[in-house]
């Protein structure tokens, strides 16, 4: 495992030092296939293999966890995902929170059950920590019309048994980045697959001018000029016409690509209820380079085909 700096190499030197501490108790370095009963549960699928678990290498387009600083994972995962197809079609939806740098565990908790380490026995995250990346991520998450998934709550993960940590529980107070009031959907790095991402996470993706910006109940509310579909999602064409997008929550926090409307946008989102949610606007900058990239990937994104974990 090559070296990894900062509060993220720190969180990773402690989930490996709970991994070697379990593999010399199993007295096993190398695994094909493991498992491991117990009578510690109940936890999520219990604290045993129900299946046999094959120990395989994390895939470079498993962009959740590839950097996660190991190599090998068990499959099927803590999340019941049977296949590696499975796998990577169901993180790709975290990829997109991940990059908001909402919580410093984010990685470590989401990889800890998508792509376990190899181990003799399941060994879930810890309540805490599960509870302090929910507390810190879904208000980020709300900002794209989510809520944290049940499939991820909390109570169910041990709270006193051996459990992946990164540090003290009451360190987690200071954990969330500072120093960033930017409307989560605005503040968006101008790199081609991270565009893609966005294009494959949201339903509908437009390009189009602005002809006003205001605030209603607590959002932006976006009024087009000028628009035209790259995916319809659920908009009818009748409806384009019509259309306003709402920046969920996000009134009073500054999006700069807002505050200069004389060009055109690329804007995608989704749909909840009876409103579109803004989840994304780049400016629409044909000069460029990764906004060209972006450009030739758009016309066929190899986006996921499962649905997303969050509905």
């Amino acid at each position: 495992m090559g070296s990894v700096r900062g509060p993220r190499g720190a969180a990773l030197r402690a989930l490996v030092s709970v991994a070697a501490g379990l593999l010399a108790c199993g007295g096993a370095s190398e695994y094909d296939y493991v498992s491991y009963q117990s009578d510690l549960g109940p936890y999520p699928g219990g604290r045993f293999y129900a299946k046999p678990h094959q120990c395989v290498a994390i895939p470079a387009d498993l962009r959740l966890c590839h950097s996660v600083g190991y190599d090998k994972m068990v499959l099927p995962n803590l999340l019941d995902h049977e296949t590696m197809a499975e796998v990577k079609h169901q993180a790709s939806s975290w990829v997109p929170l991940l990059n908001k740098n909402c919580h410093m565990g984010t990685q470590v908790f989401l990889c800890s059950l998508f792509a376990p380490v190899c181990l003799d026995r399941p060994v879930y995250p810890c309540r805490w920590l599960c509870e302090a990346v929910r507390d810190s991520c879904e208000p980020v998450m709300q900002f794209f019309g989510f809520f944290w998934p049940e499939m991820l709550k909390c109570d169910q993960f041990p709270q006193d048994d051996v459990c992946i940590a990164m540090t003290a529980p009451n360190a987690t107070e200071v954990s969330r980045p500072k120093g960033t009031t930017v409307c989560p959907p605005c503040d968006n790095e101008m790199k081609s697959e991270a565009i893609v991402e966005h294009l494959c996470a949201s339903e509908f993706a437009l390009k189009m001018t602005i002809k006003e910006v205001k605030k209603e109940n607590g959002d932006k509310m976006i009024v087009p000029r000028k628009r035209k579909a790259l995916k319809l999602g659920p908009i009818r064409k009748k409806n384009l016409k019509k259309l306003v997008l709402f920046l969920k929550n996000g009134a009073d926090c500054p999006c700069h690509q807002l505050d200069n409307l004389g060009h055109y946008f690329l804007i995608m989102g989704r749909q909840v209820k009876t409103q579109y949610l803004l989840t994304a606007i780049y400016k629409w900058d044909k000069k460029n380079k990764e906004f060209k990239k972006f450009m030739k990937k758009m016309k066929s994104p190899d986006c996921p085909t499962f649905p997303s974990v969050f509905k």
